[in-house]
């Protein structure tokens, strides 16, 4: 990306209730692939009205948790992990094509992500799966997704969190902790903008972590999700950042 230009996009088919919404604002969908929600019709009609919009489709597989939204740690063997992930992604890339679009990158969700940011043991049979199936992989700037797949040479496009407090050591704080939601309109663009423009996101105690950004991210199962991402777009316009997908979508 260059520097007055970044992508935003939203995690969605996961029953949230801002999805058409949101397709009218974000540039590229991270699309759940069943495990932790949505079904296979979600996931064909999703990429349908994304291709119809130009929103870039990509992947949002999961641990095998729909009962915990794939929010609850789960501990999987690399290998049968390799096999889930490729199932999924395998699976949302038939859908995209079934829908007259195609797949063109991987996010993990929840859990699963922010165990593969710390757990270089997750991370590995992660980055091997998108590797394999010659996508590009979104995930936190310097994380270990980010370090092994510049290892292997996979495309790689560094994502934040627009609506997520930090901690001081750059990962997301826990859900449940005060303030680890951020739900101001105002307060997540002003952010964003500091975030895409200064390189640096201010962590819940005050601190500063540096870091480089391809992708904003709003989660699409919060309530107001659509008009977090409208102020985001709109601050970040404002601002001189022009928004557009981190992979082309054709």
């Amino acid at each position: 990306m260059t520097s007055g230009t970044v992508d935003l996009n939203a995690d969605l088919g996961e029953g949230g209730p801002s999805d058409d919404d949101l397709l009218r604002v974000v540039s590229s969908a991270s699309v759940a692939c069943a495990y932790h929600a949505g079904d296979p019709s979600t996931m064909v009609a999703t990429a349908a009205k994304a291709s119809r919009m130009g929103v870039t489709v990509g992947a949002h597989p999961s641990y095998a948790d729909r009962e915990g939204f794939g929010r609850r740690p789960v501990d999987v063997p690399e290998d049968r992990l390799f096999a889930e992930i490729v199932y999924q992604v395998g699976a949302m890339g038939a859908a995209a094509r079934a829908a007259g679009s195609r797949l063109r990158f991987v996010k993990p969700h929840g859990s699963l992500y922010s165990a593969a940011v710390t757990d270089a043991a997750v991370a590995a049979p992660v980055v091997r799966a998108v590797a394999a199936l010659g996508l590009a992989l979104l995930c936190p700037d310097g994380s270990q997704m980010h370090r092994l797949a510049s290892q292997a040479g996979l495309r790689c496009y560094r994502e934040v969190f627009a609506d997520r407090a930090y901690l001081p050591d750059g990962t997301l704080a826990p859900r449940g902790t005060p303030g680890s939601v951020i739900e101001d309109p105002h307060g997540v663009a002003r952010r964003t903008v500091q975030m895409v423009l200064e390189g640096r996101i201010v962590a819940i105690d005050g601190s500063e972590i540096r870091v480089g950004v391809d992708s904003i991210c709003i989660h699409g199962d919060q309530p107001g999700a659509a008009g977090l991402a409208r102020a985001v777009r709109s601050g970040l316009e404002a601002a001189g950042v022009a928004i557009a997908p981190f992979v082309a979508s054709v």
